[in-house]
């Protein structure tokens, strides 16, 4: 411990940088496989079960690898009247946000990347960048076809950013702060306590936002197979669609956690103000260390979360797109703006969480 005090804050930051996207990177890899199993089990079927297990059990569980080699060996083909430079750019650019916003995810009591006040700010932002990649990859393609799926995309991810956004301004509110540490703070008090209880309009709207935004079912309009073959990655093989792929299943991820963090507490216990500081049941070894606030309810919510994109996947049917901009313009936003109103009203005249 002495020796890692003594490392300079850049050795710190830079270990736990590549720890994180190491972690990021495997559990994307792993998430394809989960959602493989889960939708499995829900139409009663195995899902991948012949590629490794470990001495009998998981079957399967190489499966992930096994896509990476076959997607390494495949030959990128680049369209001969392709924008041949913008082409190779646009999958890194959709994929780099989607590391990037880790630095700031508060992912224990103790442990940020880069504690900076504005993380907020700096999550919208680098949100908003990815969908840049999608409009240059169906535009450097030059395909009729790339073209259109990346502007129903484009405007797909602009429509339910604006919810989004206004989402936020209610857990600004509530938190009065723009640090994710400190949100998370915000929320201390037990399960109740938590920015859903109040701001459960809000909550709601940021979830179908997050499904939305990842272009995920039932909102994947841009690669609606019937109308637009795969949309903007049409052109797109190997490696190059394989950051697409990837770029898709990190912001499940990252979508997944930072709805842990703005609406349920991120790392904290639910047991968090029902349990005496005091209570026996802290002081068992291990069971103490469970009840107790950390990573592990972090990875608890988010799991839970991110199973949920699963499940909606195997369960509705793709939307219109003109539901799917309806949805977003005329229902989802003025939710938002009526809630934050309402909002403002509580803060106003002191009630509930905010009569202190």
């Amino acid at each position: 411990m002495e020796l890692w005090n003594s490392l300079p804050v850049y050795a710190r930051s830079t270990f736990w940088i590549l720890v994180v996207t190491l972690v990021v990177i495997l559990s994307v890899a792993f998430t394809t496989l989960w959602e493989r199993k889960v939708i499995g089990w829900m139409q009663l079927r195995k899902g991948p079960n012949r590629v490794g297990s470990i001495f009998g059990f998981l079957p399967g569980i190489l499966q992930p690898f096994a896509d990476v080699i076959k997607l390494l060996l495949k030959e990128v083909v680049v369209p001969s009247a392709a924008n041949k430079a913008l082409f190779r750019i646009a999958p890194m650019i959709t994929l780099i946000p989607a590391l990037a916003i880790w630095a700031v995810m508060p992912l224990d009591p103790d442990l940020v990347i880069a504690d900076i006040d504005a993380g907020l700010l700096y999550v919208l932002s680098l949100t908003s960048v990815g969908v840049y990649g999608i409009i240059l990859a169906g535009w450097a393609s030059n395909s009729k076809y790339a073209f259109l799926g990346a502007m129903r995309s484009a405007a797909q991810i602009v429509a339910y950013e604006i919810a989004m956004g206004f989402a936020l301004v209610g857990v600004v509110m509530a938190s009065g702060t723009l640090n994710l540490g400190d949100i998370v703070r915000a929320q201390q008090g037990g399960f109740l306590a938590w920015n859903w209880f109040w701001l459960f309009p809000l909550f709601i709207v940021y979830l179908i936002s997050g499904v939305a935004e990842t272009n995920r079912a039932p909102f994947d309009v841009a690669e609606g197979e019937s109308e637009i073959v795969a949309g903007f990655h049409v052109e797109y093989s190997g490696i190059a669609f394989a950051l697409f792929f990837l770029a898709e299943y990190a912001n499940m991820i990252l979508i997944s956690a930072l709805t842990a963090v703005f609406f349920l507490g991120g790392w904290l216990s639910p047991l968090d103000g029902y349990l005496a500081p005091d209570s026996a049941l802290r002081d068992v070894p291990l069971l103490g260390g469970l009840v107790g606030d950390g990573f592990h309810w972090l990875f608890l919510k988010l799991f839970i979360f991110l199973t949920g994109f699963m499940w909606y996947r195997a369960t509705f049917p793709r939307y219109r797109y003109d539901q799917i901009m309806r949805l977003g313009w005329k229902i989802l936003i003025p939710v938002t703006l009526v809630w934050i109103a309402v909002e403002g009203l509580m803060v106003y005249f002191k009630i509930g969480p905010w009569s202190a």
